[in-house]
């Protein structure tokens, strides 16, 4: 056997090898899934981007609070276009706090903080809404943008699809089957943290750092993907939570983010657990046994 012709049997032979182990991924994520009421979308790129998983990958599935992650993007490119700054001064009034009078539905530890409103950073704002998921913080944001078309049209112009943004929280909040039209499919949210991470055109280098550093230290969801992974690894994440149906279906569990490995090498997971007849303590499980499972495997 020549040289060139054993290369190529090694190359072709590391390349089905690899294909195997992550088939063998793929079926253990399956096997965590098999007695779960409950449908699980997953999509997952690893390896420097040579190695992907997609379980549902291609479902329409309820984003919930994930959608402020996108909103988070587009606010920041009117940053970098101008039409904004980090660092001005919004004033913030009661009314703009009461987008619902369910105090258990409308999570916002702006309004627990500054029930008569206050004057914040656009900075501040971005992170009360993206760190600590923040209803009212959101729905400012997509006042100044000027609605969710606003949003749609940034990932419109940077080539994202599957990413269905129409409603803020207010509205959401008003109509239970609003929560809906906010609907991604998992391979679409892994796209677009990839797409943040390289940093494809989409933001400018002080707004990427910005972000990142607001992801990192999100504080929602910590028994999600950071549930079961080493204390102290990196994950820039958020997450995303509707309520329940008389407590017995819940339409969204999600969360999707960016783990570092020891290595310093990137996963890029989505999970989203949706219409799931499961408690809150089992969805938010299936999320950390999966990111468990690609860390153990990654992390060799």
């Amino acid at each position: 056997m020549t040289k060139r012709i054993l290369i190529i049997f090694l190359t072709a032979f590391s390349y089905v090898n690899s294909n195997a182990q992550i088939d063998k991924l793929k079926n253990e994520i399956d096997s965590l899934l098999k007695s779960k009421n409950a449908t699980v979308g997953v999509s997952m790129i690893a390896n420097n981007f040579k190695d992907t998983v997609n379980i549902n990958g291609n479902l329409h599935l309820p984003m919930q609070s994930v959608f402020k992650f996108p909103i988070a993007l587009a606010v920041l490119s009117e940053v970098d276009k101008g039409r904004f700054k980090l660092n001005q001064k919004i004033k913030i009034t009661s009314n703009d706090l009461n987008l619902s009078n369910d105090l258990v539905l409308n999570w916002s530890p702006i309004k627990e903080k500054f029930p008569n409103g206050t004057t914040m950073t656009l900075a501040e704002i971005i992170q009360y809404t993206v760190v600590q998921s923040d209803n009212n913080g959101c729905d400012i944001l997509l006042r100044l943008l000027g609605g969710t078309t606003a949003v749609e049209k940034f990932l419109f112009q940077h080539q994202i699809s599957d990413i269905s943004i129409k409603a803020g929280e207010g509205d959401m909040h008003k109509d239970w089957d609003i929560q809906f039209l906010n609907w991604a499919t998992p391979i679409a949210l892994t796209n677009l943290l990839t797409k943040f991470y390289l940093n494809d055109n989409l933001l400018s280098e002080k707004s990427y750092q910005f972000l990142w550093k607001t992801m990192k230290e999100t504080s929602t969801g910590m028994n999600r993907i950071k549930g079961q992974l080493p204390q102290g690894t990196i994950v820039a994440h958020k997450t995303g939570t509707s309520g329940s149906i008389d407590k017995i279906v819940t339409p969204a569990t999600n969360d999707m983010g960016i783990i570092l490995l020891p290595n310093g090498n990137p996963i890029f997971i989505s999970v989203l657990v949706s219409n799931s007849e499961e408690d809150n303590k089992t969805n938010e499980k299936i999320i950390s046994d999966i990111a468990k499972k690609i860390w153990d495997y990654y992390s060799k």
